[in-house]
């Protein structure tokens, strides 16, 4: 009879140490916190077009600034007033643009900034 000689094979471990499973974890709560902040700044941006769509069909500069300013304060814009839009016509169409920036504070001088610029059609 042969005898077999059994080696025991040291299998690899696989997955995450635990200095790994730390970092991940740091980088997905970095990640969810500056979201977090994100997410309320695009919706403003979203609000402040449909407020620049709705005053643009007004038939004075200041007519149009006052609309959006009556549509800032119901969809609570803070980033940008009425007296901040460049108003013009193209033809008979009133255009209506507008640039800001918004910044979100990460850690000591350390700043993440939104520029938004836009403009009715």
């Amino acid at each position: 009879m042969k005898m077999m000689h059994r080696t025991a094979r040291r299998s690899r471990q696989r997955g995450l140490s635990f200095f790994g499973l730390v970092f991940i974890g740091v980088l997905a709560v970095a990640v969810f916190a500056v979201g977090g902040q994100s997410v309320p700044i695009f919706l403003e941006n979203m609000a402040i077009a449909k407020a620049a769509e709705k005053s643009k069909n007004e038939s004075s500069v200041a007519a149009v600034r006052a609309a959006f300013d009556r549509a800032a304060a119901i969809d609570d814009i803070n980033s940008i007033k009425g007296s901040d839009l460049e108003v013009t016509k193209n033809g008979e169409k009133v255009v209506v643009s507008y640039k800001y920036s918004r910044e979100i504070a990460l850690a000591g001088p350390a700043y993440l900034v939104y520029r938004f610029e836009g403009r009715t059609k």
